[in-house]
Order: C-alpha cells, then structure tokens, then sequence
C-alpha cells in the first residue's frame, strides 16, 4: 500500500464539496483496496503509547461551537482488534495500551468519509505520545512500515502548518501568510530530496517554524509516514493549498 499524509484542516470539511474534499475523493478512488486503515491523528495526543483495539470504534465529535449538522456525523467503520495486537507486537519492547475507550476523532473521520464514504473498511488509531521527541516518534513509524506490505493504509492525519492563533476565522480563503508558505515550500522540497533529517528536526528551522508549527501534534504525524518509505518510493503532492491563511492542506502520498 502507499502511505497518505493528509492535511484535515478546519471540521467542516467533513461536510464541504471543495477542492478539499474532492481532492480526498480522488484519491480514495485511485488507491488500492487495504485490508485496514491504521490512523495516526493529531488529534489523539496523550502521555502514552495506545491503539484502539474495540471492534466498533464511536465517532467522537471532539471539538466545539460548529453547526448542529457536523455533531450528527457518523463514520461507522469498524476496528480490527487483531491488527492493533499486530502494531503491539510490532512496537515491541515498547509498552503500548490496547484501548477499549477512544474511537475515531475527528482528525481520522473528516478525511475518512470522503476518502472511504462507505465506511467499510477498517479502522485504527495510533496515538501520539506527548512524552517523547520527534526523533522518536519517528523510529515508531519506521517499526510500522511492515504494515504496507501487508495491505494496510497508514494514514497520517494532521497539518504542516498549524497555528490557530493567526487563522481568519470566517475567511478560509484568505492569503497565506509569508512565512507558512515558506514553511510548506521548506516541507515539500526536502521530501522530494528525501531529507528526512531536516523534517525530523524540524524546530530547527527558524522563525517559519516555530511559526508554523507551534505545537508538535499537528506535525507529527508526517513523520510516521515518512518513516515508512522504501527505496523506489515516488512522493507526490495530491492535495496542496491553505486554508484562513495559516493551515496548510498539503497532501503527501508515498508509494
């Protein structure tokens, strides 16, 4: 399977048809058929490592202050206890916590029900343990790289450029700021290199940076994706834009 680092942006787009969402559509339909998704969402960010392991994964509405309509989404996958005992085993000394309470946060369903809006295959989230650094989080993602090979999608789910703080509320086509185009340029360029390093030590890089990322959740998980690619591996950008200025939709397909 390729593994898909996708940008989710603001929630309604779980409700939107633009570029966004239609751009999601094409490429659910242009992918290979997996036998499940593994998820890594930005939205799932906690002081340990943990999968959800329940067969019917809840829809979780974790956000606030949206339309009525966005609460009633359901995305009514279901999970695979079987493969959340395969990434355990896979991470391995590594204690990881086979959860029974999460489910699917919005960060893997407003993608998910235009990538795969039937719903019928399934699903699992992978969290993000706050504890550690990006070095690290990095070396979990290449331990999950078997998966591909096994027909499971890792999906990565969060945003290159993520800061609230400067977002247009109300205005999600407003110019992109200078410095996180700078950033989604730095991003894109040293995948096409295969710099991993450089998105490894991302906070590294500056003012755009720490601009653009200002915390780690968002970011994340590009390098769980990143850590999977195999020699021979094509990157491509199938989804590319910004939305109220300082959220980047870029989207990166390995493989």
């Amino acid at each position: 399977m390729p593994a898909l680092f996708l940008g989710h942006g603001n929630p309604m787009h779980a409700l939107a048809r633009n570029e966004f969402s239609e751009a999601w559509r094409r490429l659910g339909s242009s992918l290979p058929a997996p036998r499940a998704i593994l998820c890594v969402s930005a939205h799932w960010y906690l002081p340990r490592v943990a999968v959800t392991a329940m067969p019917h994964p809840r829809t979780i509405h974790d956000f606030g202050g949206f339309p009525r309509e966005l609460y009633q989404v359901q995305y009514p996958a279901a999970g695979d206890p079987e493969l959340a005992r395969e990434v355990a085993a896979l991470l391995a000394p590594l204690p990881v916590e086979l959860d029974q309470s999460w489910g699917l946060d919005h960060g893997a369903w407003v993608l998910l029900r235009h990538l795969y809006p039937d719903a019928r295959v399934p699903v699992i989230e992978l969290s993000l343990d706050e504890s550690r650094h990006a070095a690290e989080h990095y070396r979990i993602g290449e331990r999950l790289a078997p998966l591909r090979e096994q027909g499971v999608l890792i999906l990565g789910s969060g945003n290159v450029v993520h800061n609230l703080h400067a977002y247009a509320w109300g205005d999600s086509s407003a110019a992109a700021y200078d410095w996180a185009l700078r950033f989604d340029a730095r991003v894109r360029d040293c995948l096409l290199q295969q710099d991993a390093a450089t998105l490894v030590s991302y906070e590294s890089l500056g003012r755009d940076a720490l601009l653009s990322a200002p915390t780690p959740d968002h970011y994340l998980p590009l390098l769980y994706v990143i850590a999977t690619r195999r020699a021979g591996d094509v990157v491509d950008f199938p989804v590319a834009g910004f939305d109220g200025g300082s959220i980047s939709m870029l989207g990166v397909r390995l493989g």
